[in-house]
């Protein structure tokens, strides 16, 4: 009996480190990277801190009230019919063009250049399928194999619902460059993507992989991780200024000072793409609350909100349409013009921007 218990302590040990080492969580960054990191200004006790004290959870919340809200669930946390859609038209534009896919998922067109943003087209936001909340009904009318050549892969942070390992696989035949924040390079070489067909930016720099075409890396209130260390990877926002446009690439963020800071200084943008869901009072620091939404779109000076991080995803407790229904309401109030495509719907942003309430009785 003893011996039996000791093969099974073994096997087990073996499947948690077989489990640990899988491609899917990727790789800590490593040699010259690593140095660059430690060299940040907001690096702080091993690891990359926020510009402001950003707390995993607030004072008086415990992650047993977190697991215990997750259990309990919400019956409207998924929308009840088929969502609807429109097919994507991925021809080629010098205007700016750009179509969403649900969740922070999107194609920008202008200048000739494709540039796809934080690409997830996986069923769960998980490193195992099998695990999470699956996407919403309706929300699979695009594959990767879909797309177009693309001349750029942005990612913005390598959270699961950012960078997804399945879909990165399908997609890097696709194109010769990615655009990343600092660290997150590490997952990608694991993934077998070139070294030197990467560009890792921290917060400040520029890259211009082409004429015309200048990509900056921006702060943001969010975290990093894709195993159990948080925070050894960076996370940004960014800016995109091509040769007739300045947009603002919102990725993850808390609502903090950064974005009145980044609209004086890069602003005003014709087009915001700010997260709008995933929100909730057990952490109010690293996602944004519709108003807050509202009011970094203003600090950023910004002609165009349009709301993201929503719409494909159940990853908070709230209404699956409650971040868009409050969006609306408080976009109206303040006179900011505000971009609601449906899934698919390619636009033209200096022409008529898709404002539908498409959700409605959904």
């Amino acid at each position: 009996m003893t011996y039996a218990w000791l093969i099974a302590l073994l096997i087990l040990i073996l499947l948690v480190i077989y489990i640990l080492n899988l491609s899917v969580f990727g790789k800590y960054p490593s040699k010259q990277t690593l140095q660059r990191i430690k060299q940040l200004p907001n690096y702080g006790v091993g690891q990359i801190d926020n510009q402001t004290f950003t707390p995993n959870l607030p004072e008086g919340i415990s992650y047993w009230d977190v697991i215990k809200k997750i259990i309990k669930g919400n019956k409207n946390g998924t929308p009840s019919k088929v969502l609807p859609y429109q097919k994507p038209d991925f021809s080629s534009s010098n205007k700016f063009k750009i179509i969403w896919f649900g969740h922070s998922s999107y194609l920008i067109l202008v200048d000739g250049k494709n540039i796809l943003v934080d690409p997830v087209f996986s069923e769960r936001t998980s490193p195992f399928q099998f695990l999470g909340a699956r996407r919403f009904a309706g929300t699979d009318f695009v594959k990767p194999d879909d797309f177009p050549n693309l001349d750029v892969i942005l990612i913005t942070h390598d959270h699961y619902d950012h960078l997804d390992y399945h879909s990165i696989l399908k997609l890097k035949s696709k194109t010769t460059h990615f655009v990343t924040s600092l660290g997150v390079g590490a997952h990608l070489i694991h993934w077998g993507i070139p070294e030197n067909q990467i560009t890792e930016l921290a917060w400040g720099e520029t890259t211009s992989p082409f004429a015309d075409f200048h990509f900056t890396a921006a702060p943001a209130r969010h975290f990093s991780g894709r195993l159990f260390k948080r925070n050894q990877t960076a996370w940004s926002s960014f800016i995109l200024k091509t040769s007739a446009n300045c947009i603002y690439l919102g990725g993850d963020s808390g609502y903090d000072h950064h974005f009145k800071t980044i609209g004086e200084t890069y602003g005003p943008f014709d087009l915001a793409i700010l997260e709008c869901g995933q929100y909730n009072t057990m952490w109010p620091f690293i996602h944004m609350f519709p108003d807050q939404v509202v009011q970094a779109a203003l600090d950023l000076r910004a002609k165009i909100l349009m709301p993201v991080h929503w719409g494909k995803y159940k990853l908070a407790m709230h209404d699956w349409d409650e971040p868009i229904k409050q969006i609306v309401l408080n976009a109206n109030s303040h006179n900011i013009p505000l971009a609601t495509p449906q899934l698919g719907e390619t636009f033209v942003i200096d022409r008529e921007i898709p404002t539908s309430h498409w959700w409605v009785n959904l």
